[in-house]
């Protein structure tokens, strides 16, 4: 049976250049980088070998590169640790209706157990902040903004920039989720986002699972919330992933630069499959026209619901999502659409189809063959 790809904003397929970078740490250099011995000297020296070329990429210091297990640790470090840290200047936060569940959690967890209050910002019909919202939502007691610079279920761009010039201008720290703006969007260096904080991880750019780095503005020095040893710079304890991290860098490096997710082969693709809701009353295009991911695609189709299409689909060779894979097994509404105004059952039946550097003309002719037939199939069922 065919088997089509269409949940790159889940995770992406390791790069052959990529493997090869990180074999040697599989192997030979296997040592603990904060071991005293040589083979623990050889990993420290390559392990700051690789924050430095993690740094030429973003343009900022060597410093300021943390390395973490991934998005949601990092997401968890910039909002816990700079909530805490400045706790005693105010228990203001802001953040969106529309961010990830790493985020709208984190705040949660703040609100219930810690004390902390929270404004949460509003979207358009298209998921997009409003900057005034931001401005006339801070506080003489707001302390810190997390707001994502591009939604991983719509696909929606956000106008993080100026979202970060407005938090500048107030004194507040500012934290931007841009892990699906990695390898997608132009990229000149990490100040384009104008954040104290950057999160950002190494599935999402044809790199290895279980890495991603935390970009903290100097001298900005968020509590810790993984204690042990003093790695990291004493930022986060837990022996360094050195085989990950080599990956993450070299990924950074090839795909980021210079996106994979190149514009002009995906955009194509994409208005291809938005010509689906032109062809149907019965799917409904979710995801922006403009300021959007080219990658990224979503439908809902209120006849149906998420978990059957994503079955049936599967069942025909078919790989999508129902918006965030973190939270595809779930029953939950969208609550992206529901923040953007839409019903319940647009919430309930959410498809997202976000396309990669191998996805073709091919794929997109076999959905474009086969997602009416299984609408059908389950209209009549």
């Amino acid at each position: 049976m065919k088997t089509v790809y269409l949940d790159y904003n889940s995770t992406t397929p390791l790069a052959p250049s990529v493997k090869e970078e990180m074999m040697p740490f599989l192997d030979n250099f296997f040592g603990n980088p904060s071991s005293l011995h040589q083979l623990g000297r050889k990993a420290r020296a390559h392990l700051d070998e690789y924050r430095h070329r993690m740094a030429a990429v973003w343009q900022c210091k060597p410093s300021e590169v943390v390395f973490t297990s991934g998005a949601t640790e990092s997401i968890n470090l910039a909002i816990f640790g700079t909530a805490r840290l400045l706790k005693a200047k105010g228990r203001h936060l802001i953040t969106s209706s529309v961010e990830h569940h790493a985020v709208l959690r984190s705040f949660e967890y703040l609100v219930n157990k810690e004390g902390f209050d929270v404004s949460y910002l509003p979207v358009d019909s298209d998921g997009r902040i409003n900057p005034p919202d931001l401005e006339n939502a801070l506080r003489d007691d707001t302390i810190f903004v997390s707001l994502m610079a591009a939604n991983n279920e719509i696909g929606t761009i956000q106008p993080v920039s100026e979202l970060g010039n407005i938090c500048r201008r107030h004194g507040v720290i500012f934290h931007t989720d841009a892990v699906q703006w990695f390898g997608k969007e132009p990229f000149s260096g990490i100040n384009q986002f104008n954040a104290d904080l950057v999160s950002c991880c190494s599935h999402k750019i044809l790199g290895p699972l279980g890495c991603g780095a935390l970009f903290i503005k100097s001298p900005l020095f968020p509590d810790p919330i993984h204690f042990g040893g003093s790695h990291e710079n004493e930022r986060r304890g837990g022996t360094e992933n050195l085989a990950s991290i080599a990956g993450f860098v070299s990924a950074m490096e090839q795909f980021v630069l210079n996106p994979a997710f190149c514009r002009a082969s995906l955009e194509p693709l994409s208005l291809r499959l938005i010509e689906l809701s032109h062809s149907s009353e019965i799917i409904n295009l979710v995801s922006p026209l403009e300021m959007r991911l080219s990658n990224t695609c979503s439908f809902s189709i209120p006849s149906s619901d998420s978990l059957t299409l994503l079955a049936s689909l599967d069942l025909e060779g078919i790989c999508a999502s129902a918006g965030s894979a973190c939270s595809s097994g779930s029953l939950s509404p969208s609550h992206v659409l529901l923040a953007m105004g839409r019903s319940l059952d647009e919430a309930n039946s959410l498809i997202r189809f976000s396309l990669g550097p191998s996805s073709s003309d091919d794929d997109i002719d076999y959905v474009l063959s086969v997602l009416p037939y299984i609408i059908k199939r389950i209209l009549s069922s």
